[in-house]
């Protein structure tokens, strides 16, 4: 059989796409996608969620103070309905893109805009739900429009001595993407059920069931379900740590399935009031189901630290390396990813926000008849400048420029991106 490369196109391996439902009734799980290299700049985050959990310095879950909550929904809320409230937001954005990959070796220019409104509900005192549709309209008729879809779910209540939370998103998107070299119609579904349990003031348990779906037009599907553990113990008020094991199986489409086991051990470290760090490294040992290659033994970890010097100055630092699903048959990627991000208060009214990213992507074989030996380095600088407008919008310009050197012929791109954007949020 002759080596396929990166670029080729598959035939299917009989998977029934209507099992994933069923096992999303018995195994929950939270994503493990890929590091993905959209050659659209992303949105900013325009509406301030008010989550009803969040994750404590101890890696547990802490519901909402009722107090707190009795307190958020006596506002004044032109759109509540008993216990649910919603906050309507929208995002206008237009600007002009050099560099576009419409397919491999071939980058277009074309001017761009996009409408994203969508709403917020807050429901009861343990559930948020987000819906946000995103319509993209290019200049460049080699392009087509775009209807993308964003929906969040999350979730979390206390039962005695456990805390428990859940969370499910849909995500779906037709962007140019860097990997593919062209406009890539996918979708990603990512569920997760989580449980915490105190088994005393200094030691805890976390525990994760999580899936990761990812549908892909034209390219590889995976399904990925796993699960993780930790046991934890806080050593002083600022400073935890843990230890973790856990396991998972991916199935795709095209080519070998993969096991996974996973160790690894984590800190928390919150060094002063203006400082902190989280540090998690691991081994990661992946076997391929019928396939002659052998075992993938990698290194991973996460690492964020984040610094705030002044109260207008906010710094953080954030790295990462993880195995993903490819696109590509017969492939698995080795992702490691380094970013740098500024925030900056300006003359009271005026916010910076400077961003720089560094991703390294290593296709990896997962079958001896597969020719996967090529390198992804991707780059990216960008800047925002927002002011507020009126007494609930912003208004901003912004800019990035990046770029990917790849050994594959044809995925070698660079481009940038300039223009403003009109947000709202109730």
């Amino acid at each position: 059989m002759k080596n396929k490369k990166r670029t080729a196109r598959f035939t299917s391996k009989n998977n029934n796409i209507w099992v994933w439902p069923l096992t999303s009734f018995t195994l929950l799980l939270l994503s493990r996608a890929g590091e993905t290299q959209q050659a659209i700049m992303q949105q900013p985050q325009v509406v301030d969620t008010e989550p009803v959990w969040q994750q404590t310095e101890t890696n547990q879950f802490e519901v909402f103070n009722p107090v707190e909550n009795a307190t958020r929904f006596s506002r004044d809320q032109p759109f509540k309905w008993g216990p649910v409230i919603a906050q309507p937001h929208l995002l206008y954005r237009a600007f002009y893109a050099t560099g576009l990959p419409l397919s491999p070796g071939d980058e277009q220019n074309t001017f761009i805009q996009e409408f994203s409104p969508g709403v917020l509900f807050d429901i009861g005192d343990h559930w948020t739900l987000d819906y946000t549709p995103t319509l993209r309209f290019y200049s460049n008729h080699h392009f087509k429009n775009e209807f993308d879809n964003s929906v969040s779910l999350t979730g979390a209540t206390a039962y005695e001595d456990w805390i428990f939370g859940f969370s499910q998103s849909y995500v779906s998107s037709d962007s140019p993407e860097i990997q593919t070299g062209t406009q890539t119609s996918q979708e990603i579904y990512s569920t997760a059920l989580t449980g915490s349990y105190a088994f005393n003031s200094k030691m805890s348990l976390d525990l994760g069931l999580y899936q990761d779906l990812q549908f892909t037009e034209d390219f590889q599907n995976s399904y990925d379900w796993s699960t993780m553990e930790w046991l934890n113990y806080q050593f002083w008020p600022r400073f935890n740590a843990g230890i973790g094991a856990g396991a998972g199986f991916v199935d795709v489409n095209f080519g070998p399935d993969q096991i996974y086991e996973q160790t690894a051990g984590r800190i928390n470290w919150r060094a002063a009031d203006k400082i902190s760090l989280q540090i998690n490294a691991g081994i990661e040992d992946s076997q391929f189901q019928s396939s002659d290659t052998g075992a993938l033994l990698t290194p991973t970890f996460g690492a964020s630290i984040q610094y705030q010097p002044i109260e207008a100055t906010r710094i953080s630092l954030n790295a990462s390396r993880s195995v993903n699903p490819s696109y590509f048959q017969g492939q698995v990627t080795e992702n490691t990813v380094a970013s740098f991000d500024l925030n900056q208060r300006l003359f009271r009214k005026f916010n910076l926000d400077l961003n720089a990213g560094y991703n390294i992507t290593k296709y990896v074989a997962s079958e001896n008849n597969v020719s996967a030996n090529s390198d992804d380095d991707y780059y990216t600088f960008s800047a925002r400048l927002s002011h507020p407008l009126l007494k609930r919008g912003t208004l901003a310009v912004f800019y990035q420029y990046s770029g990917n050197s790849s050994t594959e012929p044809g995925f070698t791109y660079s481009g940038s991106q300039a223009g403003i954007e009109i947000g709202y949020k109730y």
